[in-house]
């Protein structure tokens, strides 16, 4: 099976992922990489025209991470995930999608002075 893209996690999806015990960790990780192999919504899902979350549930909470594509380098279709979060409600929070964007704004910013 073909990779479809890579996933670079941000400092604060790490920084997330440290305070997880490790199954739920674990699940998260591996729920990351199988959604670079399968198309399936259930794990990675478009919120907006620039903003995805990948999705994982263990033990009825909802983890997600926030992330965006970056298609700029040719060799290579990255996704960049931004932070995450624990969801409590159906909707991810407008703040955290908007906060999303202006991670991804300064991403790009800081790839263009390169």
């Amino acid at each position: 099976m073909r990779k479809r893209f890579e996933v670079i996690l941000l400092e604060e999806v790490w920084e997330l992922l440290d305070t997880l015990e490790e199954k739920v960790k674990d699940k998260i990780l591996y729920n990351l990489e199988k959604s670079k192999y399968i198309n399936d919504p259930e794990l990675l899902k478009k919120l907006n025209d620039d903003i995805w979350e990948f999705r994982s549930k263990y033990r009825s909470l909802q983890y997600r991470l926030l992330s965006f594509w970056d298609k700029t380098e040719n060799s290579e279709t990255l996704i960049v995930s931004t932070h995450g979060i624990i969801k409590k409600t159906d909707k991810v929070p407008k703040r955290e999608i908007e906060k999303a964007r202006q991670i991804m704004k300064k991403y790009f910013d800081q790839k263009k002075k390169k």
